[in-house]
């Protein structure tokens, strides 16, 4: 239904939206979009623990994450906010650590 690994199409976020059921997993790309994100937002939810992928997958497979609990926290305003925090913190981190390095290749 929905392609596996790549950016959704406007197609793709059009079906998700409007399936009568979800799939029963969602690859981080469909998790994202139903909890308002970005894809790139939910490598740092998973670090976090604020998500959970299915099963146990290695560091570089692909999450799966139970439609369910996706939907349960899209719905929980104090997990929102709780995540809106970390994916701050997270990019705050990686932005000051960029800056770092950038000037100290300028000296």
């Amino acid at each position: 239904m929905l392609s596996p690994r790549h950016a959704l199409s406007p197609q793709d976020k059009f079906a998700l939206f409007n399936c009568r059921r979800l799939p029963a997993r969602l690859n981080s790309s469909e998790t994202a979009l139903l909890l308002g994100l970005n894809d790139h937002d939910i490598a740092p939810l998973v670090a976090a623990k604020l998500l959970l992928p299915l099963g146990k997958p290695a560091q570089n497979a692909p999450k799966y994450f139970a439609a369910v609990d996706v939907l349960v926290r899209a719905d929980d305003r104090e997990w929102l906010s709780d995540a809106t925090k970390a994916l701050a913190r997270h990019w705050q981190a990686k932005n000051s650590r960029f800056a770092a390095l950038t000037a100290v290749r300028s000296a």
